[in-house]
């Protein structure tokens, strides 16, 4: 199959090169002197003419003999081209086709490197998943262990909060007792104005004794009453310390999201408590507060009772200046 810029003129250089040289001007020869281009056949036919001109040119007529030896060579040559040309198609085809393979082949080594490249991508990818599952892991268990931590120490509030619990209601008992220490002297000494009121002035040296009494009384009341109110303040002191440990709980708490939920629930329940604590603190405060104001006026009263008895002795005393003789009779009579 002929190419491009074959012709006969280029083919006539090759020949003449060739035979320049001293060689033979076969279709190879010519062939590979063009630079192994034009078609085998198409050289055949060039080199014919040109062998055409050149035998008539040089010599008259060729025997027969001759002719029919040059024209059987030139089929067996033609045969022999024409049976080369199919298989210069067979052996450009397979070019083309080994041309295509070799870039498939290429593309594939290409695609090759490509998933090679991405395999170990996706390897270190999930050597970095796998290090993050670790961590994820640790940490989940650092979190497990924190949680357990604070459950305990939210069971130590618990067991704290029970026992200022029976503290409270310890104190509440005393309170009672302390109230109804305070009703029964507060009958004992109504009874016991009813019978001073009764038994006039002849009875003052008992009526001081009973105020003595009274006021020691009294003291031991306001004794007690203080050392309930100074009860109240530890209790509150502690509440106070109590919060500051619940706060630090909750800010602890607050930072494992697992247990969140949980521990403001513990929490909330506990400020409820905290709150009724308070409110029986403060119901407990103003308990000490009415038995303070109640001890001054018993202190007043007693106060009073004290003044009416010294009016009482100046009145006697001024009666028995008045009357000298009649005091015997005075005091039978009282």
């Amino acid at each position: 199959m002929a190419r491009g810029g074959i012709n006969k003129a280029v083919v006539k250089k090759a020949r003449q090169a060739i035979l320049a040289r001293g060689g033979h001007p076969s279709i190879d020869a010519v062939r590979i002197e063009m630079g192994n281009t034009g078609s085998k056949t198409t050289i055949h036919r060039y080199l014919k003419e040109l062998d055409d001109g050149t035998g008539r040119r040089d010599s008259g007529p060729a025997p027969l003999d001759e002719e029919l030896g040059e024209l059987v060579g030139r089929l067996a040559q033609r045969l022999q081209e024409q049976a080369q040309e199919p298989l210069e198609h067979a052996l450009a085809h397979f070019e083309e086709q080994k041309q295509v393979l070799t870039q498939q082949l290429d593309e594939m080594h290409r695609q090759h490197e490509q998933l090679q490249q991405q395999l170990g991508a996706q390897a270190t990818a999930l050597a970095h998943e796998n290090a993050a599952l670790l961590d994820a892991r640790a940490l989940l268990q650092s979190e497990q262990t924190r949680t357990a931590e604070l459950n305990q120490v939210l069971k130590g509030h618990e067991l704290r909060l029970e026992d200022k619990e029976q503290q409270i209601r310890s104190l509440e008992e005393k309170h009672l007792h302390a109230r109804d220490a305070l009703e029964h002297y507060r009958a004992a000494s109504k009874e016991q104005r009813e019978q001073e009121q009764r038994r006039h002035e002849g009875q003052l040296q008992q009526v001081q004794m009973e105020l003595r009494q009274a006021q020691q009384s009294a003291l031991v009341r306001q004794d007690e009453i203080t050392q309930l109110h100074r009860d109240n303040e530890r209790l509150i002191s502690e509440q106070r310390a109590t919060h500051k440990e619940l706060k630090h709980a909750r800010d602890a708490a607050s930072k494992s999201a697992a247990q969140q939920v949980h521990l403001n629930e513990q929490l909330a329940r506990q400020d409820s408590e905290s709150t009724l604590l308070q409110e029986r603190l403060r119901v407990a405060l103003e308990d000490a507060q009415a038995l303070k104001e109640q001890a001054k006026q018993q202190a007043r009263a007693s106060k009073e009772m004290e003044l009416r008895a010294t009016k009482a002795e100046a009145g006697l005393e001024a009666l028995r200046l008045a009357s000298p003789k009649d005091q015997p009779d005075a005091t039978k009579g009282a």
